[in-house]
């Protein structure tokens, strides 16, 4: 039976939502019947990753140098990669549109990252542990890119949110945070808090309980939902006085992508002053993959401090935080001391230079133009199959949501077809095209994607519309 969908809660005018006008539901054994089928497809192609897998495993845990690499049987092994290609350990091709969540922004062995990493190899050099032009240049490349008075370079996001909530507490005297339920900030204790918990841990949604893990010393983190601005008041207004900082992904980019409410953002940054609570943009996945200047510039709303990672190190390890000189003058006067023995290394400052070169507006533009026209073809086939799903976009990223409704938050994420997220990412893979593995599919147009790169995944992607239907 066709449902038609009636019209949703606006979304914030700098992303990209298309959701379908009619859809039917699939059925659920059809969804089963090709799951097994392509699982004994998988196994068929990539059994050198399968042996490479168990090698692993005996030195590395679960096989792996990330835990979110690892989905049974095994993952893929990549051998080597080029451009917007890989090459696993079975020589056969894949095209990347993980991209490493946007590390590979560039594209892989970018020949200006290349050639700009091998002069520093082989005239700069590595580490210096002393202050350096090459670190000065950047970090006023970055000012002036992204709207910083200071900033600080680190090696990792994670490094970058400890460090932001850190200046957070020191600047205002306060200890307690505010974090978005079910969303992802790498893996400092504070940050594990209610990440894709289970929802029979959580409570309810008006009123969401935090989920510790059992290893964690999280102090006190309060969470809200996204896009509900009568939760993050009613917190502020409890707790507001013991609230050092809000921290949160302008967009989620850990659950798909879920785009602000418009006005959200907005409503967020007002609350959050009338009680004294900075603000912590997590550009970590936003950054350049936004645009030219991030998402808090596309979007309009100017954060207190934010953190920066992925897209701006070209590959290599590289991070930042930062934000307006009040707040982050507490590392000048020693309230909060910031070390790192790899901060700011010549190596790193090469390659961020190179992608700083690289990533003007007109090769972002059209690598977003690329993406945009991607997800258009892809609702053409939403739409003639009345599949129940739709497309998110920003900046050069994008995904399919297994939804005929938006998702506006971690609880409409869990009401999707998870089912279906499998498949179509396995349907994927087993066609040559790599997306980050879960149930939270997302690709990245990469500067080094072409139309013809995007026409493999379209075409992916009619094929398994035209299975479900058949």
């Amino acid at each position: 039976m066709t449902e038609t969908l009636q019209t949703s809660t606006a979304h914030d005018p700098g992303t990209r939502r298309r959701l379908p006008e009619r859809s039917q539901p699939i059925d659920p054994r059809r969804v089963e019947q090709l799951l097994a089928a392509e699982w004994e497809r998988f196994t068929s192609w990539s059994r050198g990753s399968g042996e490479h897998n168990k090698r692993a495993s005996r030195s590395l845990p679960l096989g792996v140098t990330s835990s979110f690499q690892h989905w049974e049987p095994y993952p893929i092994s990549i051998a080597s990669a080029r451009g917007a290609w890989l090459t696993d350990v079975d020589g056969n091709r894949l095209l990347d549109l993980s991209m490493g969540f946007g590390a590979m922004l560039v594209g892989h062995l970018n020949p200006v990252v290349v050639e700009h990493v091998t002069e520093a190899l082989t005239h700069t050099g590595t580490l210096f542990v002393t202050p350096s032009p090459q670190a000065t240049e950047m970090a006023e490349r970055f000012q002036g890119r992204f709207g910083l008075d200071l900033l600080r370079f680190t090696n990792s996001g994670t490094e970058s949110l400890m460090y932001a909530i850190r200046v957070a507490r020191a600047h205002t005297g306060r200890k307690a945070i505010i974090k978005i339920e079910g969303g992802y900030h790498g893996g400092y204790d504070a940050l594990q808090v209610s990440v894709k918990p289970d929802l029979a841990d959580i409570g309810p949604a008006e009123e969401p309980i935090p989920e510790v893990p059992f290893d964690v010393e999280a102090g006190t983190v309060h969470v809200v939902a996204y896009n509900d601005l009568g939760q993050l008041e009613r917190v502020l207004a409890e707790h507001g006085r013991d609230i050092a900082a809000l921290v949160i992904e302008p967009v989620i980019e850990n659950l798909s992508i879920v785009v602000p409410d418009e006005g959200y953002l907005a409503g967020v940054r007002a609350a959050c002053d009338a009680h004294g609570v900075l603000v912590i943009f997590d550009e970590v996945k936003t950054g350049l993959t936004a645009g030219y200047a991030g998402a808090a510039q596309r979007l309009g709303v100017q954060p207190d401090l934010i953190t920066l990672a992925k897209s701006i190190g070209g590959g290599l390890p590289l991070a930042a935080f930062g934000g307006k000189r009040e707040i982050m003058e507490v590392v000048v006067d020693g309230r909060m001391a910031h070390f790192g023995t790899y901060n700011g290394n010549p190596l790193v400052m090469a390659a961020a230079r190179a992608v700083d070169e690289i990533c003007t507006p007109e090769a972002l533009d059209a690598a977003e133009a690329m993406n945009n026209r991607a997800m258009d073809a892809i609702d053409e086939i939403i739409a003639a199959h009345e599949l129940p799903a739709h497309t998110v976009g920003l900046g050069v990223k994008g995904c399919v949501t297994w939804s005929a409704t938006p998702v506006r938050n971690y609880r409409d994420y869990k009401a999707t077809d998870f089912g279906l997220a499998e498949l179509s990412w396995l349907w994927g893979v087993n066609r040559g095209v790599l997306t980050p593995p879960g149930l939270d599919e997302q690709w990245l147009v990469s500067l080094a994607h072409t139309d013809d790169d995007m026409a493999v995944l379209v075409e992916d992607f009619r094929q398994l519309a035209e299975a479900l239907r058949a």
